[in-house]
């Protein structure tokens, strides 16, 4: 996508379990393990349609153990609990970020709808 915000810097903060990613377009966001991970762009968490996407409970605790750079596109993110199918491309990336509140309350509210824990 021509034109997109690309990251000048992607910081893994191990002791808090977050990444933080700065962009040209000089947006800075700090995006929790736990949120990338549920929100992960793979097929395993989005599904392979419309409506497909699958709610991930249990992630609390997971964390980021490698970031690993896919072209000059994307990062793959290896999570503890053996999680690493999911390419985020710098466009996800951005807009996880900006929509960060927004997804979070509705993956609370998801989990609390169908009696889940994170």
């Amino acid at each position: 996508m021509a034109g997109a915000p690309t990251p000048t810097r992607i910081v893994l903060h191990r002791a808090s379990h977050a990444l933080e990613v700065e962009f040209d377009d000089g947006a800075v966001y700090r995006l929790p393990a736990e949120y990338l991970r549920v929100h992960s762009p793979s097929a395993e968490v989005q599904g392979h349609g419309p409506g497909q996407k699958v709610l991930v409970a249990g992630k609390r605790d997971v964390a980021i153990d490698a970031i690993e750079p896919v072209g000059n596109y994307a990062v793959l993110l290896r999570f503890s609990d053996g999680h690493a199918s999911g390419l985020f491309s710098w466009s996800v990336l951005h807009e996880l970020g900006r929509e960060h509140a927004r997804n979070w309350q509705a993956y609370l509210d998801a989990l609390a709808a169908n009696g889940l824990a994170r």
